[in-house]
Formats: C-alpha cells, structure tokens, sequence
C-alpha cells in the first residue's frame, strides 16, 4: 500500500501569495485608471491643457506670421511649412520634457505622503502591476499634450514642404522619448522620500541628457585632439602665390593633388554617442525619411546636413581630406566613406533603457515588506 500526501488547501481568510514581477492585464489597468481619474479630477491638469494648447498656437500663429513679414508669399511655399514645422515639433519636444517630468515624478511618494500607497501594496496588486499602472497613467496623461499639439504638426504639414511620412515618425519618436522620461521619473520617486526631491531629479536627469551632452561633447573634443601628418586632397598652396599684381586673380589654372599635411585630428568616434543619446538629436535624425528629397537651400535640408555631421562624427576622420572645390571629379582619388547609417536608433534605445532601469527601480522600491526607509517616510 503506497501513502500518498496531498497538498492542504488555503486556511479560510488567507489570499495566495503574489510574485514581485506578477502581471496581469487587469491591475495594470486598475492602477492605471485610479490614476487617471485622479488627473481628470484635478483642475491643474485641465489648465495645463489649456495653456498648453494656448502657448503652442500663439508660438506657431507667431512664427507664421514672422515668416510672412520677411515674405508675403511665404505662406504658400514650402520653405515656410518647412520652417513651421521645425518649430513646432522642437516647442512640442521641448515643453514636453519640461512638463512630463511633473506627471510621473510625484507617482509614488506623492501616494505615500497622502497615505493612499499602502492601501495599493496590502492589495492583491504586485508591485510591478503598481509600478506599471502608474508609468501607463503618466504615459497617457504626457500623451494628452502631444494630441492637442496635433492640429498645428497638420497646419505646418499642409504647408507643404515636409514629407507626409514624416508626421507619424515624430509624432512616435516624441511620444517614446515621453515614455522614458516617465520611467526615469517613477524610479526617482521611489528612490526620493519627498515629492519635491524626485521632480528635481528628474529635471536634472533630462536636462543632462539634452543640455549637458553637447556640453561634455565640446568640453572632450580638445582632449581628444592630436596633431598628426593626414592627407589632403586640395589645390596646393602655391597656387594662391602666383598672383598678377593688377587685378589680384590667380594666374593659373586650380589643379587638386595630393599632399600630406600636419593637422589637428579629433577622434570623435569616441564621443559621438554623447551627442546621439541628445532627444532633439533623436528626433532629428529619425523624423525624416531616407528617400525623402528636399531643395538645396531648404530648412529640410539645412536638417539633415546637420544630421549627416553627426553621423560623420561616428565615423571619425576620413582617410583623406576632401578640399577640392574645383569641377574636378574627385571619386577615383578619394575613396568613398562607409555610411555609419542613422545614430537615432543608439539614441533612442539609451533613453529607452534608462527609462526601464527607473520602472525596475520603482518595482523593487515597491515590494513589501521593505528592510529601510528614508527618515521621514510614512508608511501609512
């Protein structure tokens, strides 16, 4: 006779145990809607709305008529929507990012202040459940902004100038960049005891990586200079001595060749990613399609040239330098670079992973019971 051992069944009034990383559908979206509900409530958040909408129409109503001032056919060329849309996708990033950091900074310690956050943990809700409702909520509520910004990105899109493709690429890349700064800011909330501490982080957090990384750039680019003998592709130097003494024009003919001269040399392929992990350089370097062609002198243009800069950047110096300006065709000289292709992905997955470093943060800080606490924390 074999015994066999079965498991016993719950004692009445216990509730199983739920696992840290546990998720369903179900609570997120419970968390999610507390949340919201509390936002629709607020009278803040509906004005911020409204002043929103209010800033960002007068900017580009403003800018329009700017342009209209220095041309009075401005308004029908594509020149104009090119410009006006530049402008209002940096206003709509850039108050973006100053405003997000608000939505999800104060998400966990505002709720322990007020005392409604251990109500949420002694729930059958896991800690990552609460931590991604909350994100879910500050992600909409930043998505508000973005969908009231809609009609002028149409305004400058019916302009002309701007590929249709453009529009949803920005509109993604933005409302991701939003995405992460909302996790950044979930994390410092836990970390930070009070609400006050955390939104400050957050802002310093953002403003480093759009402020402080151009800023590094430019303080590491002389350290990372040296002097080294390069080659030049270029019209020599005698040709600017031989000079007829009555009109001051050269006497001869411009001829390229090839010569090795001593110049500074940066090798930027080793900071570049400062300047790619930027959210405007992001933006910029992913919003315009590859295929897509734009005027010369157009702001589309002028755009991408600058895109096209830090992607050389990530390259470092070419093998020889290209300063031949005459007709002369260069391309059996001058080896062809490798294009180092679009920076925007690099860029994107560094926000991207620091945004899920703070939802792990805010997951951890939220497991109960917890070991310390900040002096002063309530728990509840």
């Amino acid at each position: 006779m074999t015994a066999t051992t079965t498991t016993p069944p719950p004692a009445p009034g216990t509730t199983p145990r739920v696992g840290t990383w546990t998720v369903t559908w179900h609570g997120v979206r419970t968390v999610a809607a507390l949340e919201l509900r509390q936002r629709v409530r607020s009278s803040r958040w509906k004005t911020a709305l409204i002043v929103w909408f209010v800033v960002v129409g007068a900017i580009t109503l403003l800018a329009g008529g700017v342009l209209t001032i220095f041309d009075d056919s401005a308004v029908t060329t594509d020149q104009a929507g090119a410009v006006l849309f530049v402008v209002v996708t940096a206003l709509v990033l850039g108050l973006g990012l100053l405003v997000t950091p608000t939505l999800a900074s104060t998400a966990v310690n505002g709720d322990r202040s007020a005392g409604t956050l251990a109500t949420l943990q002694v729930t059958l809700l896991s800690p990552t459940e609460i931590a991604a409702g909350k994100l879910l909520a500050a992600w909409v509520s930043a998505c508000a902004f973005l969908v009231v910004s809609l009609p002028f990105f149409a305004i400058a899109l019916a302009m002309g100038g701007v590929p249709v493709a453009t529009l949803p690429r920005v509109v993604v890349l933005i409302a991701l960049l939003l995405a992460a700064v909302c996790g950044m800011g979930l994390g410092w909330s836990t970390l930070a005891a009070r609400p006050a501490g955390s939104t400050v982080l957050t802002f310093v957090t953002v403003a480093g990586l759009t402020v402080f990384t151009p800023v590094f750039f430019g303080l590491t680019y002389p350290f990372l200079s040296t002097t080294q003998d390069v080659q030049v592709y270029g019209v020599p130097d005698s040709y600017w001595m031989e000079m007829d003494k009555e009109t001051g024009a050269p006497t001869t003919v411009p001829v390229c060749e090839l010569s090795v001269q001593e110049r500074s040399v940066a090798r930027t392929e080793r900071t570049w990613w400062l300047l790619a992990i930027n959210p405007f350089a992001v933006v910029a370097d992913g919003a315009v399609p590859a295929s897509a062609t734009t005027d010369e002198d157009s702001p589309g243009e002028v755009v991408a040239a600058a895109t096209q800069t830090l992607r050389d950047l990530r390259l470092g110096e070419p093998e020889i330098i290209d300063e031949c300006w005459t007709d002369e065709d260069t391309s059996d000289l001058v080896p062809a670079r490798d294009g180092a292709g679009p920076v925007w992905p690099v860029g994107l997955a560094v926000n991207l992973l620091l945004g899920a470093a703070g939802f792990v943060v805010a997951v951890r800080r939220l497991r109960i019971p917890q070991r310390t606490l900040a002096r002063g924390t309530r728990v509840a």
